[in-house]
């Protein structure tokens, strides 16, 4: 099988299906390490994952930051401050969260893939897909040499990111209606930003703080898509001019130096389709993305990878990789994501209205356990569907 991408979905992925004995070839464009625009959050619930892999060792070898929890300032300044714990039973397989460079974390990843009897192949580049009516058996790659080249095989999983060439060619890819920007670039000199990740609320716009290091702190400014059309090409002064009409950001960032340029990643939603096609399965951003705001790319592109080689697994036994044959990868996927998504819909609404933002945040303010609550939901260890019956009681 052929796994396109080597980031951590297609990473994940290609060790999964290493497990089960099955010969596997990653293609990459990239040469690793490779720089890549990330929140470079990793959920509490990641690093179950991450241990299966076999890598968690070496993330905490790398300098991971552990982060015990989140400050959220809301549009008036009201402050919360809530804290990965047990919920209800429910205990987190780690009692915080990571920061870590995303750069790093793809290599621990790669590293790790390079010790497996998986086939690794960077700078190759996949320019298209091989369709024989209703499957997909192969690609069309092209090296950095210049050279092309047919390869077979019976399945492809789609791990190639948000510009995915195996969604575009299958027309999987969809607008979406939440139209927004992320600027990203990383900041030092804030005080006591260690262990807690920072988010700044103000409507249309929001802002999160991750401390990588005591002198490296990734930083995101998410606005509307259509109010930076105008500052294309000026974006070190629209950014500093937008986080000055964020009051509460901006006197945090007080006495802050920026030490790295701007970069631009939107539009940030999109929808995917499940392929109509059989032989080919689509995992992580490639698989579709929504939310910055929980940090959910890499949880999903490390979760979704489980569900994937699974679902592969069974198929490539039975030999049947018909689009029927791989179609409970998407009940997978809508089983385990589906009440996620419906909660970050709720979430993006509630910060994208100032009036009502305030509200929730001055009845969470009084309700610490509930704010406890909805970040277990946030870092994936608590089921969303188990707050609504926390607000009913």
């Amino acid at each position: 099988m052929i796994v396109v991408g080597a980031g951590p979905a297609g990473a994940a992925t290609a060790m999964f299906m290493s497990e089960r004995g099955l010969d596997v070839l990653v293609l990459d464009r990239a040469i690793f390490p490779r720089p890549k625009i990330c929140g470079e959050y990793l959920s509490p619930e990641s690093a179950r994952i991450l241990d299966r892999l076999g890598v968690l060792k070496a993330i905490d070898a790398s300098g991971a930051v552990p982060l015990q929890g989140m400050r959220i300032t809301a549009p008036d300044g009201t402050v919360l401050e809530a804290r990965y714990r047990a919920i209800d039973g429910r205990q987190p397989y780690r009692g915080h969260a990571m920061a870590l460079s995303r750069s790093l974390l793809d290599s621990i990843l790669v590293d790790r893939l390079r010790a497996l009897p998986v086939e690794l192949r960077e700078g190759v580049r996949v320019t298209d897909l091989v369709v024989e009516g209703d499957r997909v058996t192969g690609v069309e790659t092209l090296d950095a040499e210049g050279r092309r080249e047919t390869i077979a095989a019976p399945l492809v999983i789609g791990a190639d990111g948000r510009a995915s060439v195996v969604a575009h060619r299958l027309g999987c890819r969809h607008p979406h209606r939440l139209r927004r920007i992320a600027l990203v670039t990383y900041v030092r000199g804030l005080a006591d930003c260690r262990d807690v990740g920072e988010i700044f609320v103000d409507p249309p716009d929001y802002a999160i703080l991750n401390p990588l290091a005591p002198d490296r702190i990734n930083m995101s400014l998410v606005v509307p898509l259509d109010h930076i059309g105008p500052w294309r090409g000026r974006l070190e002064t629209f950014f500093a001019a937008r986080v000055k009409q964020l009051p509460h950001l901006a006197r945090r960032l007080a006495g802050a130096e920026r030490v790295a340029p701007v970069e631009a990643m939107g539009p940030l939603a999109y929808r995917v389709t499940a392929p109509a096609h059989g032989g080919v399965l689509l995992v992580g951003d490639a698989a579709g993305f929504y939310d910055p705001l929980t940090g959910e790319g890499v949880f999903s592109a490390l979760r979704g990878a489980e569900l994937a080689a699974e679902t592969a697994g069974r198929a490539l036994a039975r030999g049947d990789v018909s689009a029927a044959g791989l179609a409970e990868y998407r009940e997978a996927r809508r089983a385990t994501f589906g009440d996620k998504q419906r909660f970050t819909t709720a979430l993006q609404f509630v910060i994208g209205h100032r009036r009502l933002a305030n509200v929730v945040a001055h009845s969470l303010a009084r309700r610490q356990a509930l704010l406890d609550f909805t970040l277990g939901i946030v870092g994936d260890f608590v089921p969303p569907r188990a707050l609504l019956s926390r607000l009913l009681r």
